[in-house]
């Protein structure tokens, strides 16, 4: 299913269609990213588009129930617990030359970041409820003082952790 990044900003009242349009136009003559459009020519915030592009993701992607995954061991060595916990994603398994990855829509960004600075092969991500992912972690990364409710908090106490 395509969904485009310019419909779902319409859809959350960021954009007119006009402004759709208007944007598309400048792409032509200027290829820029649209969300970069978006924030220059009509000051849609950082946030926002990147609200947007969470939601388009959410809507394509493939979503998985990790406690009932297969998970291959060999890809749990690719981060640490802390690093499971803090940044909420989970490796599951190889698929080709990739990772796949869960995590919870809501830290989504943050754990791809965190996969593309510190996972070395490439990874792509699909989605799970927070409380599956929370019983997967628990499973695969047990660590004292964390839950599957932890998994919808914000990083309780990990901003200032390092990425060991």
């Amino acid at each position: 299913m395509r969904v485009r990044i310019g419909e779902v900003m319409v859809n959350q009242g960021l954009l007119t269609e006009a402004q759709v349009t208007s944007i598309l136009e400048h792409q032509k003559e200027r290829p820029r990213p649209f969300g970069e459009l978006a924030e220059v020519l009509f000051h849609v915030s950082a946030e926002d588009v990147e609200s947007a592009w969470v939601e388009q993701y959410a809507l394509i992607t493939e979503h998985v129930d990790p406690t009932g995954e297969s998970v291959d061991p060999s890809v749990l060595e690719l981060i640490t617990k802390r690093q499971a916990w803090q940044f909420r994603c989970m490796p599951l398994r190889w698929d080709g030359s990739e990772v796949m990855v869960a995590t919870v829509r809501e830290h989504l960004t943050r754990s791809m970041r965190f996969a593309l600075r510190h996972v070395v092969q490439p990874c792509w991500f699909v989605l799970a409820e927070a409380d599956q992912l929370g019983a997967a972690l628990m499973e695969h990364y047990p660590m004292a003082g964390m839950s599957p409710a932890v998994v919808c908090a914000g990083p309780s106490g990990f901003e200032s952790a390092s990425s060991d």
